[in-house]
């Protein structure tokens, strides 16, 4: 099984990138079993989506 570090490592490059079948299937067990990690991952994708509404400008400008 793969280390804390080595998962919060492919959460990061999975923003980026496909992982491959490996990293994949290692990433998935350990979040399966450690909360920590699960927790980790949750809230990287929610920061993510976040940055990536932020990016897009307002839904609705002021004043209209």
């Amino acid at each position: 099984m793969i280390s804390c570090k080595e998962v919060s490592r492919l959460v990061s490059v999975s923003l980026d990138r496909p992982l491959a079948l490996r990293e994949r299937f290692w990433l998935r067990l350990h979040l399966w079993r450690c909360r920590s990690c699960g927790n980790f991952a949750e809230q990287m994708t929610a920061m993510r989506a976040a940055m990536r509404r932020l990016a897009s400008g307002p839904d609705d400008p002021p004043g209209r």
